[in-house]
């Protein structure tokens, strides 16, 4: 992710969050408000209906009152004392007195509970009304809520109750009430969206019909069964809102207030409504301005942080342009420094550090070349100096063999003369091998199967394997049968493999094992060669690929130089590891397919180069690789320059060193009338 992406989206999660923290914020706060402001209401309207319902039950208790102090109640009253009065004279009074004062339900009972007169119901004159009597006095009692039991059915009344003495210790009992119905909730003050009903709990179950509004019957009662039931189990104030429709604009929350009878029974439920349509639309109003802000926010922001990531990245990324440009090889790259800023700075820096790079890039090129060329240097002569040394004793001996006898003579030169061959076979060996290391050809590549290469590279040893007289080595194989064939030069393979093998055997003089294996593994083809020999220190496995570094009494230190080479020219990766005691291991991983690589002939070869005569010189130079053994660890590569040389003066071993020298120089040097010609690898990084 960019600069640029990684700012504009801090800045959108700032605003967003910024944004939504304030709509949450109003959005909860406009909710607590609602809902204290409906607490309130609430709390008024319960109020209001406890005060109507007290300022009724004063009413209902004045209007019972005047009765009982009214003449005619108290003749009554002495008249039902006597003994064996005649109660059926007064049946009809109740109907008169409720008819004259107004009330809706009024009876009269008698000193032993005995209903005398009914004027709602006065089929029960004769029963038992045994509760009024158990207090003996009513006077200055308040009016209660009371079950009234009709012909038609059962409803709830406002009620009072007198006492009238009509002597010998015998009471009048006078109970008035009226209707607690809809009528009662129509006198209330509602505020707007808000509403009451009234549930009558006359029956032990949940009775639709007895849930009334101010206009009569309640719509949907079932959904109020869940409220009523839970303040039937337990006579407490409740809450629950109900949602009429599947929109939250449509749901009502209802108070449930418990209205107890005299004896703290549960006679009816009073449900306070509000609407929370308010609310809902006022919430939709915050997170629509919240929503409307938003985008607007991250509208300026988008722009904002375009403005401000231009600003920043644009110089970053010619910074970073600039960086991958060193990091190609131009190391005179420089980049536009605007401001004095730290951006600024950083550019400045930057340039700073190009200029020192390139200074230190020559500087360190030029050392290298003097480093490289010592190094030739010294390891030629180290390893020419050897049989040269044998060479000159014997020249010497056949020099003073000259004063001795033909037959001694002949003799010396016969001995001397196999010293010579031996000598120069020797430097033609050395020559050899540095030869193969300095003409490393460019690969060719064409379908291969790498284990045909790796069993004929094992084949060519397998006499020495079993050699008479020496400690037997086992081979191993685990060769996939399956493995693909890959672009490659089954030739530099054969050789790589043939120094892995020979590597083995110099490291296993006490015999062992030798261990191949092929397998493929992630689109690449992995080769494993492991010996069982003494095995190698972690420094000198970090070295080993070091040319002419050596580990053995008598070699080069080319052979695993060569096969990084050839790894490194098939694009591929080698590696090493080693246990001190149990052995090393080898491995190889090639690609299978190599992008677009041609064989690159080299450039101002003779066209004769194939048919004219090989020389040291000629094989040294075509390919001279040029490696610092102090600080690198692969052979460095470089282009072919080429000059034609002939000579008969100097003698041939010397070529090498002076074509070395002559390419220092000048391209091409015309000395004492010789002329040379040489190829040199110019190295590079």
């Amino acid at each position: 992710m960019s600069f640029r992406a990684k700012l504009f989206l801090i800045f959108l999660v700032t605003v967003l969050a910024s944004v939504s923290v304030v709509a949450y914020g109003v959005a909860h706060y406009t909710r607590a408000a609602f809902e204290e402001k409906d607490t309130e209401l609430t709390e008024a309207l319960v109020a209001q209906f406890n005060k109507e319902f007290e300022q009724r039950g004063d009413e209902v208790a004045q209007q019972v009152e005047n009765v009982a102090n009214g003449e005619i109640t108290l003749r009554v009253a002495m008249d039902l004392a006597r003994p064996n009065a005649d109660q059926s004279l007064y049946v009809h009074d109740a109907i008169g007195v409720s008819q004259d004062h107004g009330m809706e339900f009024v009876e009269f009972v008698n000193w032993d509970g005995t209903i005398i007169s009914s004027a709602q119901y006065p089929a029960r004159v004769g029963y038992k009304n045994d509760w009024v009597t158990a207090t003996k006095d009513w006077r200055g009692s308040h009016a209660f809520l009371k079950r009234e039991d009709l012909p038609d059915g059962v409803v709830l009344s406002v009620a009072a109750v007198r006492t009238v003495s009509g002597g010998n210790d015998k009471n009048l009992y006078i109970i008035g009430g009226r209707r607690l119905d809809q009528n009662f909730l129509a006198s209330l003050v509602l505020p707007s969206g808000m509403r009451a009903l009234l549930y009558r709990n006359l029956e032990p179950n949940f009775v639709e019909s007895a849930l009334t509004g101010v206009n009569g019957s309640a719509d949907n009662p079932e959904r109020f069964r869940p409220l009523i039931e839970q303040v039937q189990k337990s006579p407490q104030p409740a809450v629950r809102t109900i949602n009429w429709t599947a929109d939250a604009a449509s749901a009502e929350t209802f108070h449930a207030m418990p209205l107890p009878g005299r004896n703290d029974e549960l006679l009816g439920v009073l449900l306070v409504g509000s609407s929370r349509k308010e609310l809902v639309l006022l919430t939709r109003r915050i997170v629509t301005i919240a929503a409307a802000v938003g985008a607007a926010a991250i509208l300026v922001g988008l722009l904002v942080s375009l403005w401000v990531a231009a600003r920043i990245t644009r110089p970053v990324e010619e910074l970073a342009e600039g960086a991958r440009e060193v990091a190609t090889g131009r190391w005179d790259t420089r980049i536009d420094v605007r401001g004095t800023d730290e951006i600024g700075q950083l550019g400045t820096a930057f340039n700073d550090m190009t200029r020192t790079l390139a200074v230190q890039k020559e500087k360190l090129v030029q050392t290298e070349r003097v480093a490289a060329w010592r190094e030739l240097a010294r390891r030629l002569a180290h390893e020419l100096r050897n049989p040269l040394f044998p060479m000159q004793i014997t020249v010497e001996n056949m020099q003073r063999a000259k004063q001795l006898e033909a037959k001694q003579f002949l003799e010396v030169f016969n001995e001397s003369t196999a010293t010579l061959k031996t000598e120069l076979a020797n430097l033609n060996t050395i020559v050899g091998r540095f030869s193969d290391f300095s003409k490393m050809p460019t690969p060719q590549f064409s379908k291969v199967n790498v284990n045909e290469i790796l069993r004929g590279a094992v084949k060519l040893f397998e006499a020495q394997f079993n050699a008479v007289g020496k400690p037997t080595i086992t081979t191993e194989c685990f060769l996939s049968e399956a493995l693909p064939e890959i672009d490659a030069d089954a030739d530099l393979l054969h050789k790589a493999f043939q120094n892995l093998v020979l590597n083995a055997l110099d490291a296993m003089p006490a015999g062992g094992t030798l261990t191949l294996r092929t397998f493929e593994r992630e689109r690449n083809i992995r080769i494993e060669v492991a010996d069982t020999g003494k095995g190698l220190t972690p420094e000198e496995c970090s070295r080993l690929f070091t040319p002419y570094y050596t580990t053995k009494q008598q070699g080069t230190g080319l052979g695993l130089a060569i096969v990084q080479s050839v790894v490194s020219d098939h694009h591929g990766t080698i590696s090493v590891t080693s246990d001190e005691g149990r052995g090393t291991s080898f491995k190889i991983e090639l690609p299978q397919r190599q992008a677009g690589q041609r064989p690159v002939p080299a450039e101002g070869a003779p066209a004769d180069a194939k048919n004219s005569p090989k020389t040291f010189a000629e094989d040294f130079g075509r390919g001279k690789r040029l490696t610092d053994s102090a600080q690198r660890t692969d052979a460095c590569r470089a282009k072919l320059t080429c000059y034609s040389l002939t000579t008969t003066q100097t003698p041939w071993l010397l070529f090498p060193v002076l074509s070395a020298w002559l390419a220092m120089k000048r391209p091409c040097a015309t000395t004492r009338g010789a002329r040379w010609s040489c190829c040199v690898r110019t190295a590079s990084i």
